[in-house]
This record gives C-alpha cells, sequence and structure tokens, in this order.
C-alpha cells in the first residue's frame, strides 16, 4: 500500500471543510524531507488560496507536520462567536484576530502537547471543547469525530453529515476528480 500523499489527505480528511461545511480540518501528514513537505503547502496554498481555503502547518516533528486546511472568512467568523474569544483568552491568545491566534496556536503546540482548545478551530460546538476541557476527555456522553458533551442528537447528525460528504469526496477523487473542482469557493 502506497504512503498517503498530501492531495491524498486533503480530501479524505478535509471534505466537509472544503464543501463549505466546517471552518477548519486537521491531519498529520507523514514527509520524507520536510522542505518538501513546506514546498507541496506552499504550492497548495497557491491553488486553494484565490477559493478562501489555507493551508497551516502547525506542528513540524522529524518525519511529520500537523498540517490546519481552513477557510479564512469562516474562522474569523467563528472566532468572533460568543463565548469564543472568553475562552481564547483564558489560554492566552492575545484576541481573535485570525493570524495572531494561529500563531498562539502555534506556540501552544510547542508549548503543550496537545492544546484542547484546537476544538473551536475545528468548528466543534463550543460547549463540547468546553466539556472536553473541564471533563479532561473523560465522561462524554458519545465519542465520534470528537467528544460529545452537549446535544448529542446534534452531533450524530452532524457526524452522519460529515461522514456523507468525506465519502462522495473520496469517491469522486478515486475518479479523477480534482480537489480544485470539488473546493467550494468562499
Amino acid at each position: 500500500m502506497r504512503e498517503k500523499t498530501l492531495s491524498d489527505l486533503i480530501v479524505e480528511q478535509c471534505a466537509p471543510t472544503l464543501a463549505g461545511m466546517k471552518c477548519g480540518s486537521l491531519f498529520n501528514y507523514r514527509h520524507r524531507e520536510s522542505t518538501d513537505a513546506r514546498q507541496e503547502i506552499g504550492e497548495w496554498n497557491e491553488k486553494l488560496n484565490p477559493c478562501g481555503l489555507y493551508l497551516e502547518a502547525l506542528n513540524w516533528r522529524e518525519d511529520s507536520v500537523l498540517v490546519y486546511v481552513y477557510r479564512k472568512k469562516d474562522l474569523e467568523q467563528r472566532l468572533r462567536e460568543e463565548g469564543i474569544a472568553e475562552l481564547l483568552i483564558e489560554f492566552g491568545y492575545p484576541g481573535t484576530k485570525t493570524g495572531e491566534c494561529l500563531s498562539c496556536l502555534k506556540t501552544r503546540f510547542l508549548a503543550d502537547d496537545f492544546p484542547h482548545e484546537i476544538g473551536v478551530f475545528l468548528d466543534y460546538p463550543l460547549g463540547d471543547v468546553l466539556g472536553f476541557i473541564e471533563n479532561r476527555g473523560m465522561n462524554c456522553r458519545l465519542c465520534g469525530m470528537w467528544k460529545v458533551y452537549c446535544d448529542h442528537c446534534e452531533a450524530l447528525k452532524l457526524f452522519k453529515k460529515y461522514k456523507k460528504c468525506k465519502e462522495i469526496y473520496w469517491k469522486l477523487y478515486q475518479q479523477g476528480r480534482g480537489i480544485l473542482k470539488m473546493t467550494v469557493a468562499a
């Protein structure tokens, strides 16, 4: 079985973000050379930025990088939602400007094993992000694409919707449809 390419992972892990259903997605990209990975990320940014999508390398390791794919306008809006600014400020974020928040998130990855407020950046419901942090990942009502602490019925609907989107996008990709053709412009 061949290693997954950056393109494969963008489709497989980010279909709901490509489709405009959520503000961001996250995946780990295993690479051979970090210079090649940086170049690939840069090339995808050149292609996707005009559509309002961006790739950000959040945390580099020896043979992998944690890649965040996001819709800039949707993330900007998300960071202004009620309760989000307060949570981010509590974790040392300087405010709600997208660039500053992403820089702080990168710093948090260097200082922390995994900054759990990242759920905000992945469009998880705020109640579930807070529940995860308060419960240290324990005592959830449902475990799926994220750990659910609040509205498990709504979460189940979202899980189903995101799963269907991923299946459709993967099938189209396997049939030769390009990522740009599957990307809903912001």
